[in-house]
């Protein structure tokens, strides 16, 4: 009777196990697929914004025929944004882009008929808005970030992470050059 007794506990510890670790790992997962779901936001958002820029680039190019270079510069910025695999590499085609909006955006202010264009005007405030759901995606995946962080990082969700593969993910950080207003040359 003592070893069936001692073959019950056995069982039963080994299935306890068996269920922590499996609601560890799914928790785990759970948390990690936020993070994935919030840079596929990321992404979406950045994917809106590049695909207004043609139509920015063509409703502009009429009125400044003499600031090719900088026409040129936002479709090479967002060329790379489109050809980026990596969040990095988004991260910094990102800042490109809008390092050379920004440079649009500026030598635009010397073309009055071009600023009262609806066209443009749409557009840009289009733009605009893209820009502040970017901002907001990126503070979302930094908050499931730190949330997978925070739970890989702690005990005892940190002795499963480890045995089961689960390890520290980067936050978004904004390019260096992000810091630093652009220039803008007319």
């Amino acid at each position: 009777m003592k070893k069936y007794a001692i073959i019950a506990v056995v069982a039963v510890v080994a299935a306890l196990s068996i269920f922590v670790l499996g609601g560890e790992y799914n928790s785990l997962k759970g948390v990690e697929l936020n993070v994935q779901t919030q840079q596929s936001q990321i992404e979406n958002q950045l994917q809106r914004r590049a695909d207004l820029i043609p139509n920015l680039v063509a409703s502009v190019k009429g009125y400044m025929q003499h600031e090719e270079r900088v026409l040129t510069e936002v479709t090479e910025a967002r060329t790379q944004l489109m050809n980026a695999t990596s969040l990095e590499a988004k991260a910094a085609a990102d800042t490109a882009l809008t390092a050379a909006l920004g440079r649009l955006i500026a030598v635009s202010e010397s073309y009055p008929d071009l600023k009262a264009n609806t066209q443009f005007i749409e557009l840009m405030r289009e733009i605009s808005g893209s820009e502040n759901r970017i901002a907001v995606a990126r503070r979302d995946y930094n908050n499931a970030v730190q949330e997978y962080n925070l739970k890989a990082a702690t005990f005892p969700s940190n002795i499963f992470a480890k045995i089961l593969g689960f390890g520290e993910i980067k936050p978004f950080e904004a390019d260096a050059s992000a810091h630093e207003a652009p220039k803008v040359e007319l």
